[in-house]
Parts: C-alpha cells; sequence; structure tokens
C-alpha cells in the first residue's frame, strides 16, 4: 500500500455508514467495534462487520477493523471471526500495553490467509513506556497509532503540553522499528476545520504523517495538510538532482549542506507527491 494519509473511523453497527464510507476517498476505512458501539450492539457490530468483509473487498477503500481491549473478553473472538475474511486488510489494536499482547494477537490471526497487518494503538503511559518493544513485537506490525484521548485521562493532561513527549516518543519508535511515520490522533471538533489544518501543520512538524478522522469533511483537510508542498518538491528535486551527480555529502547553489539522509529524505518527499489517489 502507498503512504496512508487519512484513516476513517466508523462505527461497525452502522453498515449504512460503512457502506458510504467506502465512498468517502478515505484511504482506509476503520471499522470500530469498541468505542463507538454501545455494549448491547457488540455481537451485531461483529455480525455485520463479518458479513460486510465475507466476500472481499467490499470497496474501493480497504477495511482495517478496531476490536475491543485486548486484555477483556471480547477481543480473540473477533479476532478468530474476522482474520480468515478476505476483505480484512489489517486490526487496530487498542490499548496496547505490551509485546506479549500484540503476539497473542498474532497467534489469534494465524488462521488468516496471508499475515495480517497489525496496528497497535498506544492509549496508556505503559503504552509510551514500551512503544518500540511493541513495534518490534512481530513482523505483522505494521505501524504504530496514538490515542490521545484515553492517554490524556490516564496521565491526568488538562492541556496538549503534557502530550509532546508521548507524541515524540511515538514516531521515534516508529522510525526506530523501520515503520511508517505514525499517524496523528483524531481531532474531536468536525466543524472546526480551521483547527484541524492547524493541528494537523503541528503534527506534521513533529513527524507524524496522515490523520485518523471521524467525519468525511476532515479527510480533505488532512490530505492536503500532509501533501508536499509546490516549494517542498522544488527543493526535494533540487537535492535529488544534485545528488545524481556527486556521490558524498554536497553543498547546494544556495550554500545549504546535503548528506545521504537529506538526500533518502527528499525521495520520500517526492514518493509521497506521488502516491496514487
Amino acid at each position: 500500500m502507498s503512504a496512508v494519509l487519512t484513516w476513517l473511523y466508523v462505527p461497525g453497527d452502522r453498515p449504512e455508514v460503512v457502506a458510504k464510507a467506502l465512498h468517502s476517498g478515505a484511504d482506509v476505512v476503520l471499522v470500530d467495534l469498541e468505542d463507538a458501539v454501545a455494549p448491547d450492539r457488540k455481537a451485531y457490530a461483529l455480525d455485520a462487520t463479518a458479513e460486510l468483509l465475507s466476500s472481499g473487498a467490499p470497496g474501493p477503500s480497504p477495511v482495517h477493523v478496531r476490536i475491543n481491549a485486548l486484555n477483556g473478553p471480547l477481543a480473540e473472538h473477533e479476532v478468530r471471526t474476522l482474520a480468515p475474511l478476505p476483505g480484512l486488510a489489517g486490526l487496530r489494536l487498542p490499548k496496547t500495553d505490551s509485546a506479549d499482547q500484540v503476539r497473542a494477537v498474532a497467534a489469534w490471526a494465524a488462521h488468516a490467509p496471508a499475515e495480517l497487518p497489525l496496528h497497535p494503538l498506544l492509549e496508556s503511559a505503559l503504552g509510551i513506556e514500551y512503544a518500540y518493544e511493541i513495534a518490534t513485537a512481530t513482523r505483522s506490525v505494521r505501524g504504530l497509532a496514538l490515542g490521545e484521548a484515553d492517554l490524556r485521562a490516564d496521565l491526568g493532561i488538562a492541556d496538549e503540553t503534557g502530550l509532546a513527549w508521548p507524541r515524540g516518543r511515538v514516531v521515534v519508535a516508529a522510525r526506530a522499528a523501520g515503520l511508517a511515520p505514525p499517524a496523528q490522533s483524531v481531532f474531536p471538533n468536525v466543524r472546526d476545520l480551521e483547527g484541524l489544518a492547524a493541528s494537523c501543520a503541528r503534527g506534521r512538524a513533529l513527524g507524524f504523517l496522515g490523520r485518523t478522522a471521524i467525519h468525511p469533511r476532515q479527510l480533505p483537510v488532512i490530505e492536503r495538510a500532509f501533501l508536499p508542498t509546490e516549494q517542498d518538491m522544488e527543493a526535494a528535486e533540487e537535492i535529488v538532482k544534485a545528488a545524481a551527480t556527486d556521490s558524498g555529502a554536497l553543498a547546494l547553489p544556495d550554500g545549504r549542506f546535503v548528506d545521504a539522509a537529506v538526500v533518502e529524505g527528499a525521495r520520500r518527499t517526492l514518493a509521497l507527491a506521488s502516491r496514487p489517489r
């Protein structure tokens, strides 16, 4: 899969909403069996999701599923039910606190027709503390995500100041594990698109790539915020062109020093700009 910029949450017990989400333009649709579903609707949500995925890819956007808490009574049954289905493209694992939890999910999903990508969601102090161990728990882990609402509650954080270190920790852990940069957590005010754009700009500066959305109207704002600008692309093209004529470190005409790491970053920028839509 090319770089994912937009992940759209939809409740698993609302099949009609899921059907619309599949044609929303989201890079990935996240069917939520956890927070968005009331306790008395959990069984129905699982049945509806299984039906959706039973015949193969249900739409143009790949479908990942957020299962219920890994230490609760539902997660194992959900994974064993969904893993064999041809339309399932990945799992999001909520409240992941240890590498052992990830390995347990991988074992539950061992009967899938192909290795199932896992995306642990770090939502607690313990999850942040063990971010790198979680990221490297199994080769099935393809990315990390940060759940800031639960993390705020766990840490007693009233504003964003206390989230600076957890955010940096997740970005560094993902990179150290050789994974794609993590996506930002949800922006809860679906009407404040200016605030969303400003928040995405801050996340991009921290090393995040893309964002999880809770409404389709947020998708184009997120995509614009994380796609390279024309200025970004011109700078990247200049670096790559200069590197093609020199095998070592070099200085650009404007005096900037460029080494191999900078060149690789420029290539990533150009690849992101040319990603399939």
